[in-house]
């Protein structure tokens, strides 16, 4: 608590790994996502019995699959907070390795699970969506490349790093998941934004994703038919945006109240894509304003960390990650309330979803361990040091 008083302590590398981590993380930001992972599972609880009973198990089966899925992201992501960036940077590498693979074999022997889109694959009773972690490693790895391009006589990393997303959100959109091919570019833009890209660079990428967007308008039908919904001036009460929108109306700014909400009987993927719909009827925008403050504590916390940190990977690296996060907790806020076209993208930490909550603890778990007070001069010490 001291460093929430008076600032980050510096770390002493004598001690106990423990309470080195401890003065040296981000309390802030922890206490944040935990705050996070709190208020998913009683959403949950709001959400999910009524799910449960339709698929005929117990009432709170989804509460405790979530629980369990969250205790071990919770694990995943102190051990991973713990970890020195090199390390870190090794295995985000060997696990961006294994997700590619994995995005590559859904093709053959994915699952749509009547959804649309092959996104998962099927093990046994349980199932998992590559995608989710294939979007940290590939933060990790980009920052990489875009780093290292920086050295002298260091390889041309930008150019690698363009042709690796090229391919990632080729393979994603022909799923066809357009929502996490999203992600992964607006990451990369993110990253090669700060390592000092140009910004004509930048608008070319925009225009072709714009054309990009205007080509998967007209070939398919699934993309299309999103798009429509959003234009359509007028929703369908039938339709989740529908149930959702009344939803959000019915709440107000206290809420009808815990359990009295209706939205989670009409709504499929009330506790997953919109259980923040759910938040907003029983308990109303004070709610709905607290989960957005908890997001953005997040974000401006780390960048404000990463804005003094001197290593070029771990400024790169972290500002990815943490953009990332924000902007995907936006995209399913956003969709809920009709401001984006609907993407089925979950809420993080609050959505139920063992592949989402899991790979937003080894997010969350990069950042902690990229924004951790280490024994270091800030950067601002290198350009006083210049003027002397």
């Amino acid at each position: 608590m001291t460093e929430m008083v008076y600032g980050s302590i510096p770390v002493q590398t004598g001690d106990p790994i423990l309470p080195r981590w401890w003065r040296a993380i981000d309390k802030w930001t922890l206490s944040c996502v935990l705050a996070l992972f709190a208020i998913g599972l009683l959403l949950g609880l709001a959400a999910s019995p009524p799910l449960a009973e339709r698929n005929d198990k117990e009432p709170f089966y989804y509460v405790i699959k979530q629980a369990q899925f969250g205790g071990l992201a919770m694990i995943v992501m102190f051990v991973t907070s713990m970890m020195t960036p090199k390390v870190v940077r090794r295995l985000a590498t060997l696990g961006f390795i294994a997700a590619f693979v994995a995005v590559l074999a859904l093709p053959f022997i994915g699952t749509d699970f009547g959804k649309g889109a092959v996104r998962w694959l099927s093990l046994g009773g349980l199932s998992v969506q590559p995608s989710e972690f294939l979007k940290p490693g590939f933060i990790v790895v980009a920052a990489w490349l875009m780093s290292a391009s920086q050295d002298i006589g260091g390889p041309p990393g930008k150019l690698y790093s363009f042709i690796l997303t090229a391919a990632i959100v080729l393979i994603l959109a022909l799923q066809p998941d357009f929502g996490q091919a999203s992600l992964v570019l607006f990451g990369w833009c993110v990253i090669y934004f700060v390592a000092g890209a140009p910004m004509l660079l930048l608008v070319g990428v925009a225009g072709m994703t714009t054309l990009a967007g205007s080509f998967a308008y007209m070939n398919s039908e699934h993309f299309a038919r999103r798009i429509d919904g959003f234009l359509n001036p007028e929703v369908d009460p039938r339709t989740q945006l529908g149930y959702a929108t009344n939803a959000i109306r019915e709440g107000g700014l206290f809420g009808v109240g815990v359990g009295e909400g209706q939205v989670k009987m009409s709504l499929p993927d009330a506790h997953t894509d919109f259980i923040i719909a759910v938040a907003a009827e029983e308990y109303g925008l004070v709610l709905v304003l607290l989960v957005v403050a908890l997001y953005a504590a997040v974000v401006i916390r780390s960048l404000h960390r990463l804005s003094k940190e001197r290593d070029p990977f771990i400024r790169l690296a972290g500002t990815g990650l943490a953009c990332m996060f924000s902007v995907q907790a936006m995209i399913n806020m956003g969709v809920a309330v009709r401001l984006l076209p609907a993407k089925g993208m979950t809420l993080p930490f609050v959505s139920y979803g063992g592949s989402s909550v899991i790979a937003s603890g080894i997010v969350m778990g990069m950042l902690l361990a990229f924004t951790r007070s280490r024994p270091q001069g800030q950067i601002g010490d290198i350009f006083s040091r210049r003027g002397r």
